[in-house]
């Protein structure tokens, strides 16, 4: 008897190598996928630093795959050789965090849990996908839908964007698609390197800004009417960038805490708000529509704050269609294409930089090609 095994890229502190592991048989209700395209994100890059105590040694969580093999039970419309996008996490089920609290797509085979396939959370892809590797996209593109679904309810004029990672880049570059083309956007650098990345882009923001600004500069920068600020920010900034907003923005302002917060998070700009239950408020795309808390800021300014865990299926049904209709908007942000071997390479070098330069290169997006050869290795049981 013999043991299938797959190739993953598996992480110990700031370790990072390819190494063999056994390939597991779905059962009841369970799938069984190859991973095709993988994308590495922010939060990824957290857990690679120590920043995140999540313990899946396999992370991962953006990308399309093909099943490969099903458990008694699982739904029909997932046959082995659908191509399909995962929803990481579920609304109902905290044990389920794909590539945080259980192994995810970087690895030439991924085990799916009846729950997560039950809740709908292995869906088909709508229809072909734009070539080339924007599945990587895929997911940071949903919540970008998700925010808007929220903003378009507060008919703003200015969108103003924290955070010049993935996320940050696709608001921007989706907000006249989604939001209208009246919306003007304004995009905040952390640092002149991802401004002027962002300078020779066709697709940019309005206004170019850097973290290091006069606030003055970037309250001219957003102008009148109302304001929708979107942080796309790492843990440990978003705080610091929420502030920032709320000195600049004088006048009507929805604010979504996308990025991640500390639990304990608070602000005397604030006085009294709990920051990441606000942030809780919404996960998974639940509830429908989704929760806005009003809060009054310490010069007693009524706000509209907001922010969420993860999206619903039909964001992620949406970025597939977008990613479709207008490949050439996104594709640049693909900045880096490796296989399973120089992906771990490139994620070590993160892991113990934050330059974000690869190979002479700013890195925005790492899509990661895991698809495994026909033939797979076998030891004997």
């Amino acid at each position: 008897m013999t043991t299938a095994l797959h190739r993953a890229i598996v992480r110990q502190g700031h370790r990072v190598r390819v190494e063999l592991r056994p390939t597991p048989r779905p059962v009841g209700g369970e799938l069984l996928l190859a991973p095709q395209t993988a994308g590495l994100c922010g939060t990824d890059l957290q857990m690679l630093r120590g920043l995140r105590g999540d313990p899946a040694p396999v992370i991962g969580h953006e990308g399309a795959a093909l099943v490969v093999s099903a458990g008694p039970g699982a739904d029909p419309a997932l046959a082995p050789g659908t191509r399909v996008v995962v929803n990481p996490t579920h609304p109902e089920d905290p044990s389920f965090l794909l590539g945080h609290h259980l192994d995810g797509l970087l690895q030439e085979r991924t085990l799916i849990p009846e729950t997560a396939v039950r809740a709908g959370l292995v869906m088909p892809l709508p229809g072909p996908l734009a070539p080339g590797d924007l599945a990587a996209l895929l997911e940071p593109l949903a919540t970008v839908h998700y925010a808007f679904s929220v903003l378009k309810r507060a008919r703003i004029r200015t969108l103003l964007v924290f955070g010049d990672g993935t996320v940050g880049h696709l608001a921007v570059r989706a907000a006249g698609r989604v939001l209208g083309p009246g919306v003007r956007t304004v995009h905040v650098h952390h640092t002149d390197a991802g401004r002027a990345w962002s300078e020779a882009r066709a697709h940019r923001a309005d206004r170019l800004l850097t973290a290091a600004d006069d606030p003055y500069a970037l309250r001219a920068a957003v102008g009148d009417g109302p304001v929708a600020v979107l942080l796309a920010t790492p843990r440990d900034a978003t705080l610091r960038c929420l502030e920032t907003a709320l000195r600049a923005v004088p006048g009507e302002l929805t604010v979504d805490l996308l990025g991640g917060l500390p639990s304990d998070a608070g602000s005397p700009l604030l006085p009294g708000v709990e920051l990441a239950a606000v942030r809780a408020a919404n996960c998974g795309g639940r509830p429908s529509p989704a929760r806005v808390a009003h809060a009054v800021t310490d010069t007693g300014r009524r706000i509209g704050l907001f922010g969420h865990r993860g999206v619903a299926d039909g964001h992620l049904r949406d970025a597939a269609r977008e990613l479709a209709a207008a490949p050439e908007r996104y594709r640049d942000l693909v900045t880096h294409v490796a296989g399973l071997d120089e992906a771990a390479e490139i994620m070590g070098h993160l892991a113990l930089h934050r330059d974000r330069v690869w190979r002479g290169r700013r890195l925005v997006k790492l899509a990661v090609r895991v698809a495994a050869d026909r033939t797979r290795p076998t030891v004997a049981a």
